[in-house]
């Protein structure tokens, strides 16, 4: 009788990857990839120098599981609990928005409105898992900076992922709602990833956002834009003279989110574009299409 060969890191991956793909799900290699490291413990570096490592029976049931998760539609970042944004890892729980590549059109702004050393106070509204205030921290070591989110829950997040970048000496979590509590011209950057979606429209997104992320982060009421309304004059009353502000739009909102903060008082309010040429941030600060990047 012939004996079926152990699975190997490589076959293991493109079971995994054949799996997935004819489960219709986006970038099937990928995330077998991630869900193969975290099951066998191998490291991207090792799939690809020692692929015919075996896989051990623990292993590939430990695999199989994670793999029948995504089938179900359940992120990669919820399966393995962590999620990298920008050029930080963080953990993520069902208590906090899964960070999108899209929201790193914010650190655009950010890494060219501030030069590498400067010293500046920030503060990151509705910061779920700290992701913006974190990302910004790790690059601009002179900053300091606070999160405000109304979710005790988000805030255990941030403060552990905080922690674990070794962050948690420059960057301070506060349960409020926005701005609240906070004097007037007290920050030199403020940055917001708030809810957008339009209530109605929530029914019909992807069951790796409307299952998994909280409703909380996602629901911008009727329009999309109630959070904007209470953001663009709470922005201009803690932001300093010459400080900066970015927030994260829909792709469809920019004309009427630049008009609110227009109407609060801003100048030279700009949109702009993410990696897939969409809007999605409104800001006052410089334009990374139109600027240099600053060198180190």
């Amino acid at each position: 009788m012939t004996q079926t060969p152990s699975p190997t890191l490589v076959s293991a991956w493109k079971a995994a990857t054949a799996t997935l793909k004819a489960g219709r799900i986006d970038s099937p290699s990928i995330d077998a990839r991630l869900l193969l490291e975290v099951a066998t413990g191998a490291t991207r570096t090792d799939i690809l120098t020692d692929p015919y490592r075996v896989v051990t029976d623990d292993q590939q049931a430990a695999l199989d599981v994670f793999v029948e998760r995504r089938l179900r539609r359940e992120p990669v970042s919820r399966i393995l609990g962590k999620k990298g944004f920008w050029k930080i890892m963080l953990n993520v729980t069902p208590d906090v928005l899964s960070p999108r590549p899209d929201t790193e059109a914010i650190l655009d702004v950010v890494m060219l409105a501030f030069p590498p050393h400067k010293a500046f106070e920030m503060i990151d509204l509705g910061t779920g898992s700290g992701a913006i205030l974190l990302a910004t921290l790790a690059e601009r070591f002179g900053a300091r900076g606070v999160g405000t989110d109304i979710s005790s829950e988000a805030l255990a997040v941030a403060k552990e992922n905080a922690a674990n970048l070794e962050l948690d000496n420059r960057a301070t979590f506060l349960r409020t709602e926005w701005a609240a509590g906070f004097g007037d011209a007290s920050f030199d950057l403020v940055v917001s990833n708030p809810p957008y979606i339009p209530s109605g429209d929530i029914p019909g997104l992807d069951p790796e956002v409307r299952d998994h992320d909280p409703l909380l982060a996602l629901d911008g009421g009727p329009d999309g834009l109630t959070a904007y309304r209470e953001l663009a004059p709470e922005i201009r009353r803690i932001l300093r003279p010459e400080g900066v502000f970015a927030v994260e739009i829909g792709w469809d909102q920019g004309p009427q989110v630049k008009a609110l903060f227009e109407a609060a008082g801003f100048e030279h309010v700009i949109i702009v574009k993410d990696l897939s040429d969409r809007d999605r941030v409104i800001t006052n600060g410089p334009d990374p299409r139109t600027n240099p990047i600053p060198k180190m």
